[in-house]
């Protein structure tokens, strides 16, 4: 692949619904421009884009494939972004690597969730976005009731390019020059058009609708030469800068069995080459950028150079991953990274031996490089080791990748509910503690008040003794000791927050009393005090957020309903509901596949935790006695 200039450089990201056929449409794209001997088809697990051996087995993409093509003297970048909203993520993080995005559109199904939420990623990063109504060759297509779904849903500013006068008269409107020329000619010079068209899309003021149908081979030639000559470059944009020291931008790290650590990258500033030298801003690591190549699936072709805008590969970099800024150490630059979002769903994982058990911590280490959308830490309180992502299927991908990639076996079970403890009432008691066994005995006495504090208080601590009733040097003592009780709650185990005890008055003995004596003291009067302070369960409640074709949105209010969840809002925006609601977490731990069931699939949901709140009595007694029993068989 000889090199490119930025100006002959387009970079284009496909997104869209699942489905809607986008890496059909790369394949057809690689075929007529020759990149591909044959049309290469995703059910049959062949597509340059879709390499994974889970995106084989799945038939739908699952992490952001990229390629390279060459076409009439241009260099189109190609990035295949996944459509599933549990793997979209990575599709947002590969935003900042193109100057412009295809929306793909079934040409049967037309508009869907997902086609909205990409429609935003786009928004987000500011890129212009050409609609493409896909699969037109199937039965029940229709391109004219899909162009109305999409103007209903985008605004009049999304027209077919098959409507051309008001394609001129949008194109003419913003310019005074062009306007004009549309009065006096009743049209625009092809030169004109070209350029003005270019101008409108560039602005996101113009949003071009086209037809294609991928697997008849009609209209892929048109979009590629559509693309050339309709998308701006890198220079058009103005992103990237031509002149001066090399600088890149890392937004996608994969893992190699055998090439090891992967990395893609984008050339923000300068020119490239082989075997140069940067310096990671983040870690301050000098790393080699050998073999320089070009993506092309899971083949690299290495290229000597690559110009500002340019998308590239490389292997083997020490210590740099995804969002990081590499510079010549004369000039460092930091590119701004992408902020994630926090993930959905969390599931319980457990090594199925000992062996998987050793190695599990080495291979989450490389699959969290992979993809940052996850978390996996352990719970404090719950002690379970936790892998939280953005659903169901992800979480349920790395597994299957942990087994086939690491060969480490794990099971994925619902997380333990990390209840809380806490109190309603006032308490005023007494703990003394006196042992005497011969020689020194142990002797401590105090009395304290036990009061709520606001949620989320956690714990407060007040000395109000006075005239040496309770030495300075036991004090801490008894404070921990009543820490370390109400670490082991009262009603079921769980720890005790949100309340507040004020140390009042005790006593003491000259001889036997020491911080034992006092810690001792503290437990007993913790115990003593919550039988008069009313305690009571706490349960972690999710802020929750569903988006849902609005012919759905009754059900699963009822659904949500009956979770115990408080609607806290609702809202419609061109066909789409949004619901909030407050729900607790133990009613959502099976929410994802009954939302799929209620939805068919058409629903999405995103929840992270918000705050506790008090558990109702029904349920908090089912929580005491399973605890209860718990422990008698532990004791067992």
């Amino acid at each position: 692949m000889r090199h490119y200039s930025t100006s002959e450089l387009r970079n284009v990201a496909l997104a869209g619904h699942a489905h809607a056929g986008k890496t059909t449409l790369v394949s057809a794209m690689l075929f007529a421009g020759g990149a591909t001997a044959r049309l290469l088809r995703t059910e049959e697990g062949a597509t340059i884009t879709d390499f994974d051996e889970e995106e084989v087995s799945r038939k739908h993409s699952i992490t952001t494939g990229l390629v390279a093509l060459e076409y009439n003297k241009r260099k189109i970048n190609l990035l295949d972004t996944p459509g599933l909203n549990t793997f979209m993520p990575d599709a947002r993080l590969c935003l900042p690597a193109v100057d412009a995005m295809l929306l793909v559109v079934d040409g049967v199904a037309g508009v869907q969730v997902q086609t909205e939420k990409a429609w935003n990623f786009a928004a987000e990063f500011d890129l212009p976005v050409v609609f493409v109504v896909s699969k037109l060759d199937q039965e029940r297509a229709n391109f004219g009731n899909v162009v109305n779904a999409i103007r209903e849903r985008f605004g009049r500013r999304c027209c077919s390019v098959e409507a051309r006068d008001e394609l001129v008269e949008m194109i003419a409107e913003d310019d005074d020059a062009l306007m004009q020329e549309y009065f006096e000619a009743g049209q625009l010079s092809p030169e004109h058009m070209t350029a003005g068209m270019r101008h409108e899309i560039v602005s996101r003021r113009l949003f071009p609708i086209l037809g294609v149908s991928a697997t008849a081979d009609q209209g892929v030639r048109e979009l590629l030469s559509f693309i050339i000559e309709s998308l701006p470059s890198p220079a058009d944009r103005g992103v990237v800068e031509t002149e001066g020291a090399p600088s890149v931008f890392i937004f996608k790290t994969m893992a190699d069995a055998f090439a090891g650590r992967v990395t893609y990258f984008r050339v923000m500033r300068g020119k490239l080459k082989n075997d140069r030298h940067l310096i990671n801003a983040r870690s301050g690591q000098d790393e080699r950028f050998a073999h320089l190549s070009t993506p092309f699936g899971k083949q690299m072709v290495e290229v000597a150079e690559l110009a500002a805008g340019d998308i590239g590969v490389v292997t083997k970099l020490k210590d740099t991953l995804t969002g990081d800024s590499l510079s010549d150490k004369t000039a460092g630059m930091l590119w701004p990274r992408v902020p994630m979002s926090e993930p959905a769903i969390a599931y319980a994982i457990v090594a199925k031996t000992r062996n998987d058990e050793d190695r599990l911590g080495v291979a989450m280490h490389k699959v969290l490089e992979e993809d940052p959308s996850l978390r996996f830490y352990r719970d404090p309180q719950t002690k379970e080791f936790l892998l939280a992502g953005n659903g169901q299927q992800h979480v349920e991908v790395i597994v299957a990748r942990l087994r086939k990639r690491y060969q480490v076996d794990v099971e994925l079970r619902a997380p333990k509910i990390a209840y809380r403890e806490t109190i309603r009432g006032f308490a005023d008691a007494q703990g003394r503690h006196k042992k005497q066994s011969g020689g020194h005995g142990q002797f401590g006495d105090c009395k304290v008040k036990i009061e709520p504090i606001e949620r989320g208080g956690n714990f407060e601590f007040v000395n109000a003794t006075f005239g040496g009733s309770v030495p300075k040097q036991y004090v801490p003592a008894v404070e921990k000791g009543i820490q370390e009780a109400a670490a082991q709650g009262w009603l079921a185990g769980y720890p005790m927050v949100d309340f507040k005890v004020t140390l009042y008055d005790g006593s003491y003995h000259e001889v036997d009393s020491n911080e034992m004596s006092f810690k001792m003291a503290g437990r007993k009067a913790f115990r003593a005090a919550m039988a008069q302070a009313k305690p009571a369960l706490l349960e972690p409640v999710m802020k929750v957020e569903v988006q849902t074709p609005v012919e759905y949105a009754g059900d699963l209010l009822g659904d949500l309903n009956s979770r115990r969840g408080r609607v806290a809002g609702m809202e419609v925006n061109a066909g789409t509901q949004m619901i909030r609601a407050m729900v607790p977490m133990a009613e959502m731990l099976s929410y994802q596949n009954d939302l799929t069931a209620m939805t068919q699939g058409r629903a999405t949901f995103a929840m992270e935790f918000d705050h506790y709140d008090f558990v109702p009595r029904e349920q908090a007694e089912k929580i005491i006695a399973n605890a209860t029993v718990t422990h008698l068989n532990e004791d067992e």
